[in-house]
């Protein structure tokens, strides 16, 4: 049984988002849209695009991956989080959100955004050949967060669900959980009592 971090989605109601440190004054403030990160257009929009094209017709119009929040169901214990970051437990409009296994979008991110690099026409040949077959696989076992709910795909080994968000997210509706630092991941309070403390000990980073 995979050891996970928080309690099911049926007790807690809420879904996590990762966000940087330099974006959570505005997110705890303004809350969160699809389009409101700097990484978005450079990151991230070509990546979506490309999936969205290869939607197939029986995935509802308002499943838009480009305009889609990401977010999380759970996460394993020893999971690893990006450094400088924050870990927001959010809740959702179940009607209005999709599940997606992450795993198989993976396979296409690295090949898209390496395709733009001189010496890498390898990847461009990769999405040639497999992309279409990936962005197919990507929504063919993808379904609906009510659905998901009775299958529980996220539970599955192999299945690393995804949840996009098609909504905004208002500021009430958004929870500070953790501070994520390269050495450490603290409760919001424990953070608070360590810039208190003025307590340096290197030798625990």
């Amino acid at each position: 049984m995979i050891d996970i971090l928080f309690k099911d989605y049926t007790e807690t109601k809420t879904v996590y988002h990762v966000v940087t440190i330099t974006d959570l004054d505005d997110t705890l403030k303004y809350g969160i849209k699809f389009n409101d990160k700097n990484t978005y257009k450079s990151k991230y929009h070509e990546f979506h695009r490309f999936l969205d094209e290869k939607r197939p017709l029986h995935i509802p119009d308002w499943v838009i991956r480009s305009k889609a929040i990401f977010a999380s169901m759970n996460f394993k214990s020893e999971h690893k989080w990006h450094s400088h970051s924050a870990l927001l437990s959010i809740q959702i409009k179940e009607e209005l959100c999709w599940i997606c296994n992450e795993n198989i979008a993976n396979f296409l991110y690295e090949p898209l955004m390496l395709g733009q690099v001189p010496g890498f026409q390898s990847a461009k040949e990769f999405i040639s050949r497999n992309g279409s077959k990936i962005g197919e696989d990507y929504w063919n076992c993808s379904l609906s967060f009510q659905d998901n709910l009775e299958k529980r795909n996220d539970k599955k080994i192999g299945y690393d669900a995804e949840v996009l968000i098609l909504h905004d997210i208002l500021p009430r509706d958004i929870e500070l959980l953790y501070i994520i630092s390269d050495h450490r991941c603290m409760e919001v309070n424990k953070w608070k009592d360590f810039f208190h403390s003025n307590h340096l000990d290197y030798a625990k980073c």
